[in-house]
């Protein structure tokens, strides 16, 4: 039986009596009728059953009139009138203009309609609660009515404006939060501060209207644009656009990669678009400029080419979503390369060649050309200085090399006095480097503490480090048991004897194919030709075993089916190591087929880049937008370290932002009282577009540490038209989790009249008296009626 017939039927006891005092005279009353009812059948000559059925139905229509001299009454609870909150928020986003097909209003036309103050849901929850009304896109907003509702917001901060509600709310019996959205957020991702998601448990109930028809109209999206940069040469940013499509199956559409004065670099089509299935374009750029760059991707359907030229022309939904914006960021260079070898080699000549036509790469080189003189050699009487700088022009002899010291040759554009200790012997000197590639040196050549800083240059800098495989690197070199040794990714130790492994030719191994700085060719299948093309080496240091955490990328392949490993990397703390045991790469270039091949260059290139790629410099920026806030801000974290790459706390930080519009906004940038050496600066971007920002760092002194670029871009109307079709599954998921359920819009009247038997924070009894209920005096009329019915039927008088 359903709870209305119990209700109605009143099976439940009632839970006082209005009139007690008439109990007594109502039991005398009952009995009496019930022995008359009783008698009155005892003389009828009719079957038992007949007489029992008529005097049971008489009995229960006498007991419930003589019932009613007593007034059962009953108690219910309801809400305590304006004693509960029930909010109204409603979403006044871009995308609510949208009108779904086969409809004649928008989906804001026919929310506004809904909302209006006069309407019977309105008035029934009023006479209830205290109604609150919200209207949001990115920010909150209190209003009286709904009557100036207009979406033009560019935003949709649901979680944002729900936790900002429940918060000011928090000490208020609140009964409910009536939300109309499409539920399409711009804040999902929000969490606080400590990383955690929103606990919707802590909410009141939430009673998402969901706007809007599952299907929408004609839509190309450009979902998502990221960018990455590779040390591939040939491509060195991937730009990766992420789309979808709706209503277009089996269309064809164009995608476009623009650069910021709008000029068209690149153009791809995809056929045969499925509906409701997401795709992906590749595009790969050689940016020719440095520092911050933007792009643009957009889309749009093969036969509708002049569309963002006369949009009126578009039979699309809308042209909002069809383009985005992707930022790379060019500006950590050039880097610094120090290149240490202990003679004059091939090597360093076509490394030092491919290198010079690098903008991004500097290049500084020790070439050793002479080793250090027995101390018992022969001096000049005026002079320390090697015989081999007797002629020197440097007449107080302040750049030469004495005769305990080796001769050094410094190749680069180097700073006056720069290097001229030979290698660096503190961690200033040192660390303004980037990398570090050591070749055919032994060991012998560092001192102690020198073998350390080269240690911590690596492991605590982040620098990058490689050995080439000279004859005197490696195990040759004695560098087994030494700090250089350990950062090395493989070991020195338990090195067997070998004859040589004869000419040998080089392989990719599974890991090698998937790096990008070690393929020369764009296909697998032409880096195969590439590898069989290569004239045969000679040259391999032997080597102990791998490291746990080393790579193999290459390994070599004699005619006896020997192989060995060629090229190993790891990671060694903050920074990365690689070791080329390969001693004649250089016959690469001399003994090749084609002398116009650039591809030992190009690998040269490609590989200084892997070393220096992810080098932290003393000035690191990092933009990030703050969700969890209402407003979305802009934070700009400024880490800054000092020449020892040791945390700088006292720094001059001055960040110079050009918005979109052109007029700069210089801020400062205040420290993290959580942690040493980063500073903080929160920018509001409120002008859609491209944002760039130049931070320049300096001593406490005043003198300058660095200048840094960064940029962000600030799309609202893109990311609020993400998708078309009401976010249901979510809504659905904030309901369940609040307590709460999905209304529809035209079942707004209903759910206010249930809303007062739900739970609800503050009530208050309320009494109500059975008798006054219709459906009990009519219930007794029907089973007197229906005893004079069967008597009748019957043929009883």
């Amino acid at each position: 039986m359903s709870d209305w017939i119990r209700e109605q039927l009143f099976i439940e006891l009632p839970n006082s009596w209005g009139a007690p005092d008439w109990a007594i005279p109502a039991l005398i009353a009952g009995a009496l009728l019930f022995l008359l009812i009783l008698y009155s059948y005892r003389v009828i000559k009719a079957p038992l059953w007949l007489k029992s059925s008529c005097g049971i139905l008489k009995t229960f229509a006498i007991l419930l009139l003589v019932a009613t001299l007593v007034e059962p009454m009953r108690s219910d609870l309801k809400p305590t009138p304006g004693a509960n909150v029930v909010v109204i928020l409603a979403d006044q986003s871009q995308s609510l203009q949208l009108t779904d097909p086969g409809q004649s209003s928008s989906r804001a036309e026919i929310l506004k309609a809904s909302l209006n103050r006069d309407q019977a849901w309105q008035v029934r929850l009023a006479q209830d609660f205290e109604v609150r009304r919200y209207q949001f896109d990115s920010q909150l907003s209190g209003v009286t009515d709904f009557d100036d509702y207009t979406a033009e917001g560019e935003g949709s901060s649901i979680v944002s404006s729900l936790n900002s509600v429940a918060e000011r709310y928090r000490n208020r019996p609140t009964a409910g939060m009536l939300l109309f959205t499409d539920g399409n957020a711009t804040d999902l991702s929000a969490i606080d501060f400590s990383g955690n998601e929103t606990d919707w448990s802590q909410f009141p109930p939430v009673y998402p209207v969901v706007l809007g028809e599952e299907k929408s109209g004609k839509d190309i999206s450009v979902r998502r644009v990221t960018a990455s940069q590779t040390n591939f040469e040939a491509a060195p940013v991937t730009i990766m656009a992420e789309l979808s499509a709706a209503g277009v199956g089996g269309e064809s559409v164009v995608i476009e990669l623009l650069d910021e004065k709008s000029n068209v670099l690149k153009t791809e089509t995809v056929t045969d678009v499925q509906n409701d299935q997401s795709f992906a374009v590749r595009f790969q750029v050689k940016p020719e400029q440095r520092g911050v760059l933007f792009y643009q991707v957009r889309a749009y359907r093969k036969n509708e080419v002049d569309i963002f030229e006369k949009p009126e022309k578009s039979t699309e939904a809308t042209l909002l979503n069809n383009s985005r914006l992707v930022m790379v960021n060019r500006g950590q260079g050039p880097y610094k390369i120090l290149y240490v070898s202990g003679r004059p080699n091939w090597e360093f000549k076509f490394l030092n060649r491919a290198l010079a036509g690098d903008d991004e790469i500097i290049l500084h080189a020790l070439v050793r050309i002479a080793k250090r003189e027995p101390k018992f050699q022969f001096r000049e009487k005026d002079s320390d200085a090697n015989r081999i700088f007797t002629n020197t022009d440097d007449e107080k002899k302040e750049q030469v090399e004495r005769y305990d010291e080796p001769v050094l040759l410094r190749v680069g554009k180097l700073n006056r006095g720069e290097l001229s200790g030979g290698f660096p012997k503190t961690r200033e000197e040192l660390y303004e480097y980037d990398a570090v590639i050591l070749d055919d040196l032994e060991a012998e050549f560092f001192t102690q503490d020198q073998k350390t800083l080269l240690q911590d240059f690596v492991s605590q800098r982040g620098g990058g480090f490689m050995m080439l495989g000279g004859m005197e690197s490696f195990v040759e070199g004695e560098y087994h048991r030494t700090p250089i040794g350990e950062i090395l990714p493989v070991y020195l130790s338990g090195v067997k004897q070998s004859s040589g492994y004869g000419e040998f030719k080089l392989e990719l191994t599974r890991e090698g194919k998937l790096e990008p700085w070690i393929r020369v060719r764009s296909t697998e299948q032409e880096e195969q030709i590439r590898l069989s093309e290569m004239p045969l080496l000679q040259t391999l240091n032997p080597v102990g075993a791998l490291k746990p955490a080393a790579s193999p990328l290459t390994i070599i392949q004699n005619t006896l089916d020997e192989s060995g490993p060629a090229l190993v990397t790891q990671r060694y703390g903050k920074g990365r190591t690689c070791a080329l045991m390969i001693g004649d790469l250089w016959r690469w270039k001399l003994y090749q087929e084609t002398p116009d091949n650039e591809d030992l260059e190009k690998v040269w290139r490609q590989t200084a880049r892997w070393l220096v790629g992810e080098v932290p410099q003393r000035v690191q920026v990092n933009s990030t937008r703050k969700l969890n806030n209402a407003v979305h801000p802009i934070e700009i974290a400024i880490n800054v370290n000092d020449e020892t790459f040791l945390p700088l706390d006292n720094a001059d930080i001055k960040v110079e932002i050009t918005p979109p519009d052109g007029e700069k906004v210089t801020l400062i940038a205040s420290p993290d009282e959580a942690f040493s050496g980063k500073y903080i600066s929160n920018f509001v971007s409120r002008t859609p577009g491209i944002y760039r920002a130049k931070v320049k760092a300096s001593n406490p002194d005043g003198s300058e540490i660095s200048q840094t670029e960064t940029g962000w871009i600030s799309e609202p109307v893109t990311d609020e038209f993400l998708s078309l079709n009401p976010n249901r599954e979510f809504l659905e998921t904030i309901a369940a989790k609040t307590g709460g359920e999905i209304v529809s819009l035209n079942a707004l009247e209903e759910f206010v009249r249930s809303l007062p038997d739900r739970e609800i924070p503050v009530v208050e009894p309320e009494i109500h008296s059975i008798w006054h209920k219709w459906s009990i005096f009519l219930l007794a009329v029907g089973l007197l009626v229906s005893e004079w019915g069967l008597r009748r039927w019957k043929g009883l008088a």
